[in-house]
């Protein structure tokens, strides 16, 4: 299987819930996703507002050939200044979360350890504005091999449909 070929199978699934984009991302990604809720806790009437939350996520996709741990560094770096770019903490922002999904055909030993050393976090107002996390996840589509960071562990049962 080609990496567009598992871009096409992930994008299919992500489309369900998320703002799919391909034309017009953030070089270098192929394709970005986004997800956004609006939460509200009242008391009998809607004016009776006890608590609201906003969350959201952000996706970037990227696809190539063969990735070498430098590869893996500047996207790691574009993915979450860009992901960071779009967080607008308020009194409401419960959290703001980032995902890098690489898909490439061959992915290097040092870029694979690169992937599963990768902690990311911030928090807004020590939380009280919310907080963001990254998670990372990377398959060898040749191997179909999975590295991941620990908050990309989750990602794994996406990667099941695509095998």
């Amino acid at each position: 299987m080609t990496a567009t070929e598992a871009l096409k199978l992930l994008l299919k699934s992500y489309k369900r819930y998320y703002n799919v984009k391909t034309e017009g991302t953030t070089p270098p990604f192929t394709a970005e996703a986004a997800f956004h809720t609006h939460d509200e806790q009242y008391f009998l009437l809607k004016t009776a507002t006890l608590s609201e939350a906003d969350a959201h996520e952000y996706v970037f996709f990227a696809t190539g050939q063969s990735m070498e741990q430098e590869d893996v560094k500047e996207l790691d770096e574009k993915a979450w200044a860009e992901g960071l770019s779009r967080v607008r903490p308020h009194s409401n922002h419960r959290s703001s979360d980032i995902v890098l999904i690489i898909l490439a055909e061959q992915l290097s030993q040092d870029a694979k350890a690169y992937i599963k050393s990768i902690k990311r976090y911030k928090s807004y107002r020590f939380t009280l504005q919310g907080w963001s996390h990254y998670s990372v996840i990377a398959m060898e589509t040749s191997t179909g091999e999975l590295s991941c960071n620990k908050r990309g562990r989750n990602l794994k049962k996406l990667f099941r449909n695509i095998k």
